[in-house]
């Protein structure tokens, strides 16, 4: 007969496996990765129906293209679309993800909603990360913007952290990562809100407005974009992407099967009834140098918006989409007699164009055989002539349509009319310049190497800004003076000698702020899509001079009045092109204090120092910093909490030195609770010490 004691003892042993279990079973929980395409956000929108609060949580790792989860894909091509299966274009490699997913999950909102979304970082190698609302102003919620190291610290190996904002101007727009070369390799997704029918302007020219109807477009290299970095810019190594993918889905690689066939990875497919107009949403996560050209075979498109903010509708064969771009266009699904499928063209061009990278996915009609369109799919016959919006590099025609053309929806505003407060112009350019980080003088300066191991330097203003040690929105005082710098300020000749400092303008608080922004296009035909967060901004012009241009050239246009700055209705934006050889102008009200980022969208060029930042507003005028939030920066040694002997010694060591940022680096979960204890541990931890209890009176009891 078993004891008392004995009793007792087994009963803890059960519950210790107990107690395992659950934590074998929460863990296994968090893998549970949904793609929230039923999200109960997802809804018709609604005047005066109250706002959601739209949560999300997300798991970030370091994933694999078309990895064992799935089996036998593209063979078996439902196997294809199993959870945790990314097939891609079908050539294997590294990847990031969101919840396994490429692009990551998309969020669909309505105007005024809240989104809360956790980050839950499990990328190896102690990866830090961070997330940008790209097309989200965030008024009043700068340090949510997610732009790692001016508006938060990053979001380090192992830790949480919450964003919430609140859904305020409607739009398609997109998130992806801002960190590293992170959003290259997989760590994007679509953000749209919509807003109720009867706000909407372009409502009566379309008939459905459907979340399954989003494309994200994007060039795509065949390795970790870090692998392509690192050799090019150290040693002349190509950095032209490989293919294109249509919502993380394309065919290239090529797999054969049984008697010769030829497998592939499936392509995306967007469905319509006939004889009905459905409004698809257009989104870039571009990479590199590679305007791309979207068209629909057969079919003309009504874009009707841009980077969430409509313009009178125009009707174009095709247009250009740069990184960072949207572009919403109404389509008439008219083509009904034969009743068959057709492509969606995406061809890429400049770096593309060096192995014709190019995706299609198919239109497919309702009722049409379950075919293939019939016509070609290589990138030369994806070339659509006709009208088209958004130029890559060319002077604007009758079929060659800038965007600055485009006539806002949005009523005037005194933004085109009246005399800025500040008029900033702002040159790019690769420069040829000895650059410490690439070409080291006295070691391997540019002029002692091979010319195909030249770099030149994208900057602004013969600047390459680098980020603050600590984010200047929430470290405000950690930031010292002397690390920022701008063309005004800096203490030396930047033609001559490599200038590098935290590349910074001052705005106050309700300037009109007019930015005239030129590629002078000596080195290269390339161009630079410029995006600014925290604001929409006037497109009051755009124009292609020639092969290349100065500063000096266009300000001199400027002031003898030869530039013809759009003075009613300009279209509204957050990204836009300037083209080689000529200029783009801006111009925006600075209401919206906060620090915010200017830079152009091309990674490898934003990561190298084209970039720099607005301060709009005072110190005292900075959004309030949430509680606890993280923070980081610069660090040094100065003995132990509890040394109270040397206590003296480093305050006066302390006094000598510069101003550091001495506090120890902080790196918690941020805004988000700590996890509560499951219950089935508690309940465990309950009986554990009433048999305890128990055991004990019994063996006092024996006694």
């Amino acid at each position: 007969m078993m004891t008392s004691s004995t009793y007792s003892w087994l009963t803890l042993g059960l519950l210790v496996l107990a107690w395992s279990t659950s934590t074998v079973l929460s863990q296994d929980h968090m893998y549970t990765l949904p793609d929230y395409k039923d999200h109960p956000c997802v809804r018709q929108c609604e005047n005066k129906a109250p706002p959601r609060l739209c949560k999300y949580h997300w798991v970030l790792e370091v994933y694999y293209v078309l990895s064992k989860a799935c089996f036998n894909c593209p063979f078996n091509q439902s196997d294809c679309s199993r959870p945790h299966c990314v097939p891609a274009d079908g050539v294997s490699r590294g990847i990031r993800t969101a919840n396994r997913m490429l692009p990551g999950p998309g969020i669909q909102v309505c105007e005024g909603d809240t989104v809360e979304v956790t980050v839950d970082n499990r990328m190896e190698a102690s990866e830090g990360t961070s997330i940008h609302w790209h097309g989200i102003l965030q008024n009043g919620t700068g340090h949510m913007d997610g732009v790692a190291m001016v508006t938060q610290c990053p979001v380090t190996s192992h830790s949480k952290f919450v964003y919430r904002f609140k859904a305020v101007n409607p739009g398609t727009h997109f998130w992806h990562a801002h960190a590293g070369f992170q959003r290259s390799d997989g760590l994007f997704g679509s953000l749209v809100v919509r807003r109720p029918p009867d706000l909407e302007p372009h409502l009566h020219l379309y008939d459905y407005d459907l979340p399954e109807h989003v494309l994200i477009v994007n060039d795509w290299m065949f390795d970790m974009t870090i692998n392509r970095f690192a050799a090019h810019h150290h040693d002349g190594g190509q950095n032209k992407p490989d293919s294109m993918l249509i919502n993380g889905q394309g065919r290239y690689e090529q797999f054969p099967g049984d008697n010769g066939t030829l497998h592939y990875t499936p392509r995306a497919e967007f469905k319509v009834k006939p004889n009905h107009k459905y409004r698809f949403r257009v989104i870039s996560n571009g990479i590199l140098n590679c305007p791309v050209q979207v068209s629909v075979d057969d079919h003309t498109m009504m874009i009707i918006a841009s980077d969430g903010n409509s313009f009178q509708p125009f009707v174009a064969d095709s247009f250009n989409i740069f990184a960072g771009e949207r572009y919403d266009f109404v389509l008439y699904a008219d083509k009904v007699s034969p009743l068959r499928n057709y492509w969606i063209r995406v061809r890429g061009m400049a770096a593309c164009k060096v192995n014709y990278a190019h995706q299609t996915a198919i239109l497919r009609y309702e009722g049409a055989p379950l075919e293939d369109p019939p016509e070609s799919t290589t990138w030369q016959e994806a070339f659509r002539g006709g009208i088209k919006l958004n130029p890559w590099n060319s002077k604007g025609t009758d079929t060659l349509v800038e965007v600055s053309r485009m006539i806002s929806t949005d009523p005037d505003d005194d933004t085109m009319t009246s005399e800025p407060d500040r008029k900033i112009y702002l040159a790019m350019d690769f420069n040829k310049i000895d650059n410490d980080r690439f070409n080291k003088p006295g070691l391997y300066p540019f002029s002692a190497v091979a010319k195909n191991k030249h770099l030149y330097s994208p900057q602004i203003n013969h600047i390459t800004s680098v980020l603050p040690s600590s984010p200047p929105l929430s470290q405000f005082d950690d930031v010292p003076e002397d690390a920022y710098c701008n063309a005004e300020s800096v203490q030396t000749n930047c033609d001559l000698d490599f200038c590098s400092c935290v590349h910074r303008y001052q705005v106050s608080l309700g300037d009109l702020v007019e930015l005239v922004v030129i590629d002078e296009g000596v080195t290269f035909n390339s161009n630079h899509p410029m995006h600014l967060h925290g604001y929409n901004f006037r497109v009051v012009a755009i124009e292609k001079l020639n092969t290349s241009t100065s500063l000096e050239e266009v300000k001199a246009m400027d002031a003898r009045g030869e530039i013809n700055r759009t003075t009613s209705r300009a279209p509204l934006k957050d990204t836009v092109t300037v083209p080689d050889g000529g200029y783009t102008i801006i111009r925006f009200r600075a209401d919206n204090p906060g620090v915010w980022f200017f830079h152009c969208h091309i990674e490898f060029h934003s990561e190298i120092g084209m970039g720099l930042l607005f301060q709009v507003g005072t110190k005292d005028q900075m959004p309030k910093t949430p509680k606890n939030f993280p923070r980081c920066g610069n660090w040094k040694f100065s003995g132990y909490d509890d040394d109270e002997d040397d206590k003296d010694e480093r305050d006066a060591q302390d006094d000598d030195d510069e101003k550091p940022n001495d506090k120890t680096p902080s790196c918690p979960n941020s805004g988000e609770a700590p996890s509560p204890v499951p219950v089935s541990r508690v309940f465990a931890f309950l009986t554990f010490v009433l048999i305890v209890v128990k055991h004990l009176g019994l063996d006092h009891a024996a006694q």
